[in-house]
């Protein structure tokens, strides 16, 4: 069966700059989501919203746009303002984790109230033809929540959903849940998209073993900390091509350099990459002192530095 890979939408990563550079040195990825929008209540798109989702900035790629809201007035306001840059899909986030986001009744946290679902679908698909997908977790206290929804959600069009195979209040700690993912399998008649602890070709193969009727499949944080991944999925290929170092260079510089430009001042800078470098570590020989390394450069030179002597140094990289 042929697969789609997409890639998670992951809030300060995943934005147009780094999906650009990814697509160019890498690939393997069918769809990028872009980063939820989030409105809090004001009825104004930020400056960062539009220059990730400008089709500009976007015209090698296939992106959809993903949006937060507990609201329905705000989904429509979001859904008129991605219709108007030419994007003809919106993917609603129940999926965040984040107690900042859950405590006030967005992301997974929002999962519990399936009459309120219902209520923003339903105006929603009454006032709009843009397509809608969803992206959900199974629940925030137990992975039953979502089997309450299902049945509303039979009364929507929806394009898919994307389930990640864990409950909000475990964040990304614990394995996935596959029995319960099996379960929400069983009780929809809706299009599912799997989510959730792909890090290797290894466990992808195991997933699309458990899970034959699954077709597309997301990848988000084993496709920062690894980007040979997908492409490595696609291709069946257990081994990394032998200038692996070559390219993961250029593409950090890349990267560093579209982060150079955009932000201010080195701390702004070398804070940001430090946080790629968390994900990208993990597939370095010694993880710990990569990041240490990586913390340690406060300037540019030193960061420069730093990154010339770990990729010299590491030029056999390890799996997970």
């Amino acid at each position: 069966m042929p697969i789609t890979l997409l890639s998670s939408p992951l809030q300060g990563f995943t934005d147009f700059r780094f999906r650009n550079a990814f697509h160019k040195y890498f690939g393997g990825i069918d769809t990028f989501y872009s980063p939820y929008i989030r409105l809090n209540g004001k009825f104004v798109i930020k400056p960062a919203y539009d220059r990730d989702l400008l089709i500009k900035n976007n015209n090698t790629l296939t992106v959809i746009p993903q949006i937060m809201t507990n609201d329905a007035v705000e989904f429509l306001f979001v859904a008129k303002y991605v219709k108007s840059l030419g994007y003809d899909e919106l993917n609603w986030n129940l999926g965040c984790p984040y107690p900042m986001v859950t405590n006030r009744g967005m992301g997974s946290g929002l999962i519990c109230q399936p009459q309120k679902i219902d209520h923003i679908l339903d105006r929603v698909h009454l006032e709009t033809d843009l397509i809608v997908s969803m992206k959900m977790r199974m629940g925030y206290e137990n992975p039953e929540e979502i089997l309450d929804v299902f049945p509303l959600l039979e009364k929507y069009p929806l394009k898919n959903i994307t389930i990640h195979a864990r409950i909000g209040k475990q964040l990304y700690k614990g394995g996935v849940d596959l029995d319960s993912f099996q379960r929400c399998l069983d009780n929809t008649g809706h299009k599912i998209y799997y989510n959730g602890d792909i890090k290797t070709v290894e466990s992808f193969n195991e997933m699309q073993k458990r899970f034959p009727s699954i077709d597309h499949w997301m990848i988000g944080r084993g496709l920062i900390a690894d980007p040979f991944l997908p492409i490595m999925i696609k291709n069946q290929q257990s081994e990394y091509p032998e200038n692996r170092v070559e390219v993961f260079s250029k593409f950090h510089d890349t990267l560093f350099s579209e982060f150079e430009q955009s932000l201010s001042g080195a701390k702004h800078i070398t804070l940001k990459m430090l946080h790629y470098w968390e994900y990208f570590a993990q597939t370095f020989d010694n993880p710990k002192k990569v990041v240490k390394k990586i913390k340690k450069a406060n300037t540019i030179e030193a960061y420069d530095k730093a990154v010339r002597e770990i990729l010299e140094t590491e030029q056999e990289l390890s799996f997970y």
